[in-house]
């Protein structure tokens, strides 16, 4: 069929959240950021919370932080997911941790702690869960900022 030259024909590219996996354990990163890509996610990757941080300054598109808590430098995961939250509001947070265990309260902006080992199956599970869900204040902020 022929269309008329008046008529547009716009091609949409289906776009992915993009998560920030940060871990300092290269196998561990590894692992994770393939386990999201294979279930559909766009992946970047940091080794430390100030790379994780620059590259959030740099980008507004990261739509989930999942982070390890303890990681070598001036930062640990939780301080990240506080300042994470503070430059991009609407941002999810998903943490994570073999070595400590954080009650609710201590995860910002009703983030979720998922403990290792954790399994692909857990960690697509959380992510999926915290995308879907947006927190009414994170959707206000968003608005705010587009007005």
């Amino acid at each position: 069929m022929l269309l008329p030259d008046y008529v547009r024909v716009m091609t949409f590219r289906k776009t992915s959240p993009t998560v920030l996996v940060v871990e300092d354990d290269g196998l561990v990163r590894l692992d994770a950021a393939e386990t999201l890509r294979d279930a559909g996610y766009e992946v970047i990757e940091a080794d430390d919370a100030e790379e994780a941080l620059a590259l959030m300054s740099a980008r507004d598109d990261i739509a989930l932080l999942f982070t390890d808590i303890n990681m070598p430098g001036r930062m640990d995961g939780v301080e990240l997911a506080r300042r994470a939250h503070n430059l991009h509001p609407a941002i999810r947070l998903l943490l994570t941790s073999g070595e400590v265990r954080l009650t609710q309260r201590e995860i910002p902006d009703d983030g979720l702690f998922l403990a290792k080992p954790y399994s692909p199956n857990d960690m697509t599970r959380a992510v999926s869960l915290l995308l879907a869900w947006r927190a009414p204040h994170a959707v206000a902020a968003g608005a705010a900022r587009r007005h």
